[in-house]
This record gives C-alpha cells, structure tokens and sequence, in this order.
C-alpha cells in the first residue's frame, strides 16, 4: 500500500502544488519523495512509501539504468514478476516487483504489459523517450486511481481524490475528478509545454474472462482459495504451517462482548490455532469516528458508510497495538458467489449471474473502496485473495444454476465445496450471511439501532423534508443517508459525482440497503 500522486503540465509552482501530495500521507508512513522530471519543469512525481520489499530501491518514481526515460510509480503488489522474470530472461536492478512493468512495457508495450499482470495495483507510466503518460488499473479496482484533466491538456492523478482537490489550474472552471476505471488503461501523447492529450482508452481484462497472464502459470502451482475471512485465516494458517513459517498468523474481529460476529470469530481462531486479538466495539465509538471515515471514503454511500466504521476501527488497532502490517480480507466473495441475501429473491439464474457481474464490476466504488480506505488510514496493506483473477474467471464460467442459493442458504456451492475438509468448523462454514450492523454489535441492541437513534436526536424532520432541494443530484431517502450526506459535502462540497448511485438490494422494494431490512432476513439471535 503506498500514496502516489503525479502532475503534467502545471500552471502553478510545484512547491505550491506538492501540499496537495501531503493529503494522501498516510497511505505510506514510512517515507516520502517529490521529483521533478528532467526536461519537463512543469511534471512532478510524489510518492509515500509503506516498505515491504526492497529498502535499498523501493523508493519511487522507479528508475533503472537499463531504461533511463521510464518513469514508473505504482500502488500495488505483483504477484507473478517472478515468473515473468524468469519467463522472459529480464535482467533485474532491484527486487522490487513493480520493475516487472518497465521490463514488460519496453519489450511489448502497454495494452500486453497490462494483460501480463497477476496483482492488484494502479501505475503511472511516464516515457520521455516516446513522450507518452501511461495510466492503469487492476481489473477490479483494488488499489485506487483518480484522474483530474482539463481542456488544456493538465493531467493531475492521485491515489485518492482528496489529493487533487485543491490543485490550482488556469482553466476558469473547475475540473472534474474521475475515478480511473478498473482494468482500463490510457494512453496520453506528452507535449513539448508538459501538457498532455489522451488518445487512447482501453479495457485489457474484465472479470468475465480468462486472464491473459494465465498462460504463463500452470494451476498446479496454486493454493487452495478461501471463502470469506474465516477460510482466507484457515488457509493462510494452513500455508503457513507447510512452508514452516516463523511467526504465527495473527487474526483479527471487532464487535461487541456478546456479538455474534465476535464468537464465531473466536471459534475459528481456536480451530485453526491463530493468535487471536478481539477489538471491542462500542457504538459510541463509532458515531464518534463517523466524520473521520467518512472524509477518508470520499463517499457518501449508506452501506459503505455503515460497514466501514467497524474495519477502520479494526485497522486503527493493528497499527497501534501490534506489528502486523499486510492483512489478509474475504472481500470480493458475496458479490463473486451471489452471497447477498436478496439473492433469494433472483427471479431467474441467469439475473442472478448478470448481477454477479454487475457487482464485482462495481467493486471499486463500494467494497473494494471501503476495504482499500479503512485499511490506508492507519498505513496498512490489504490483500484479497477472493479476487484472484483465475477464480473469478473460473467460478463465473460454472453454470449459472450452480451457483444460486440453495436450500435456503446463500453461497451454497462454495460451502459444500469446503465440506469435510474441516479447516473451519462446519457450523461457521454453513453460518446464515449477518447483515454488518447486526452481527458487529450487541445481541441486545445493534450498530443500525444505536445509529438510527443518534441521527434522529441530529436531523429533525423539517431538515429531511428539504433534502432533495438541498441535495438534487443522487437525493437521501432516509435522514441516515441525509446526515451521511451532509457530513461528505462539509468536505467534499460539489463532489457528489464521487458516488454514482447508492448500493442497494435487488428484485426487491428497499429504501434501506441493510440486509436486516429485508422480510427474508433472520439474524442469529432469531433462529
């Protein structure tokens, strides 16, 4: 996980622009680099560096002296360089996976370097030699990407919006910031003034598909795939104990003394033999931490909001009380294996395999975004296995009347596909999914109560009735969503754009995305 943050063709001094790069500071607590770019006084690179491999040359922007005109910085891991290296006999600098990229990029270019990678990442590629500025992002958005260009030709790209905020430009009105879509890359011709023209934007992978780095690994060498976080922890622990590590695995839950999510967690780790830590969670503590998650989203979606409270909390503690640093999370599979319960409701398999899709190609505006900020606010890495892009592929190319609930319980494929191995116990491997809010808090009062009951002491109903004129584009329908939204535009004011729509349930009549909402729904405490 690391903050980087570039510029092309400024206007204004960059020792001016460079304080914008100090808003994504804590995506990389462990160093920072500003760079100018030789020949081009108006381009500059910014960089925060969380280390985990290579001390001596893993500060960027990457150079190597085979290619002295690239200019690579990325946020991300490559899983695969290795076996590209040595596929392809490329001679390294440096241990850094990201060299991959330079390598692979001289020798076939952009779109089939792109196509090559095994990884989660986002890269901003500047080639003085061709004059060209070279974006990309992993196909389903793990690690983030926004773009900021106006009509004549500034290119301003950061990891997070809020780091180009409040860039200045000479243009007299106001820019839009963009998300970089997933699994795209573009193309921009340099020009002599800095100044860039995009003339090139394509998609190199979707989800759907095959990926084009697969040919390059053979399955035998893979490991066994998790389900959620439980079997992610029961397979981590599982590798762990073959390849002799020298360090336990360490796992994580935050909930309530009582909640059900906590005992299940606490079952797990006892089975699999993890070294366990329980974070106790308050719902005082999270409405005080609300604004805070909120201005580190950069959006104002309900689900995303709610669910995110509890791992930024989490993520705080791990930074503050324990060494760890790489997290390994279950996210991707509700959306991969139809693990919402509304899912019950599909009219049909083929709707609930196109909403599958749908979904994991809207990972990165909600659980991949809420997985990516919660965890970079307190400098932490995440990984998600679940979205390997060969599992994914695999898993959507089964038929689509495999992969529907099925008596009665969502994910039905992958738990029987887990029966008998007895990595995790078989009552959390068939445990009904929890709605967030229930299964984080209190058997006797949840995180949705105490939160609703906070923000009707906060919006009364004379506010909620002028929502709508007073937030026209993407309207609250609930004081929550009005409250939520109040907080985002303090911060973020005409950046409602940032969220394209509001997560919400399916095939059913819901104002509200909390699966507790929904008639189908009984949590642990009911059954």
């Amino acid at each position: 996980m690391c903050g980087i943050w570039a510029l092309f063709g400024s206007d204004e001094c960059l020792s001016v622009q460079c304080t914008n790069a100090m808003k994504i500071a804590h995506r990389g607590p462990d160093a920072f680099r500003f760079e100018n770019v030789n020949g081009f006084t108006n381009c500059c690179f910014g960089f925060h560096r969380l280390a985990i491999v290579d001390q001596l040359y893993g500060m960027q922007p990457l150079r190597v002296k085979k290619f002295p005109y690239l200019w690579l910085c990325y946020n991300g891991e490559i899983y695969n360089h290795i076996r590209l290296k040595n596929q392809f006999e490329f001679e390294y600098q440096t241990k850094v996976d990201g060299e991959i990229l330079l390598h692979l990029y001289e020798r076939f270019g952009i779109e089939k370097m792109a196509s090559m990678l095994d990884g989660v990442f986002a890269f901003i590629l500047l080639d003085t030699a061709n004059r060209k500025v070279l974006l990309g992002r992993d196909t389903y958005g793990v690690r983030p990407l926004f773009r900021l260009l106006t009509d004549d030709g500034f290119l301003a790209v950061c990891s997070e919006a809020k780091g180009l905020l409040d860039l200045k430009t000479s243009m007299s009105t106001p820019a839009k910031i963009t998300a970089f879509l997933p699994g795209c890359f573009e193309v921009f011709d340099l020009k002599l003034t800095g100044k860039v023209e995009s003339v090139q934007m394509d998609r190199f992978h979707c989800c759907t598909e095959e990926p084009k780095h697969a040919a390059y690994n053979i399955l035998e060498g893979l490991g066994t795939g998790g389900l959620d976080s439980s079997l992610v922890a029961a397979t981590l622990v599982k590798l762990a104990k073959e390849e002799q590590l020298l360090y336990p695995i360490q796992t994580f839950s935050i909930g309530a003394e009582d909640s059900p999510d906590v005992a299940a967690a606490r079952k797990v780790a006892a089975h699999i033999g993890s070294e366990h830590h329980e974070v106790n969670f308050t719902p005082e503590e999270g409405i005080c931490a609300l604004e805070e998650v909120i201005v580190h989203l950069e959006s104002y979606d309900i689900t995303t909001v709610r669910a995110s409270v509890g791992m930024y909390l989490i993520s705080k503690y791990i930074r503050e009380k324990t060494d760890s640093v790489v997290i390994f999370s279950g996210e991707g599979s509700d959306e991969l294996t139809q693990g919402y319960i509304y899912f019950h409701k599909a009219p049909s398999p083929k709707a609930a395999a196109e909403d599958s899709v749908r979904l994991l190609e809207e990972l990165y505006l909600f659980d991949v975004l809420r997985a990516d900020r919660t965890t970079a606010a307190h400098g932490l890495e995440l990984r998600v296995p679940f979205l390997d892009h060969r599992f994914t592929a695999y898993y959507l190319s089964l038929p689509e009347e495999m992969r529907v609930p099925k008596d009665g319980v969502e994910k039905h494929l992958l738990r029987e596909a887990f029966k008998g191995l007895k990595l995790i116990p078989d009552e959390i491997l068939w445990r009904r999914k929890e709605a967030f809010s229930d299964g984080m808090t209190s058997m006797k009062k949840s995180w949705y109560t105490s939160l609703q009951e906070h923000i009707e002491s906060e919006v009364n109903d004379s506010q909620f009735e002028k929502a709508s004129k007073q937030f026209p584009s993407n309207p609250p329908t609930t004081k929550e969503g009005f409250f939520i939204r109040q907080i985002f535009e303090k911060h973020y004011p005409g950046c409602c754009e940032w969220t394209l729509h509001y997560w919400m349930p399916r095939w059913i009549k819901a104002t509200d995305p909390s699966a507790r909402t929904l008639s189908i729904y009984k949590p642990d405490k009911d059954q």
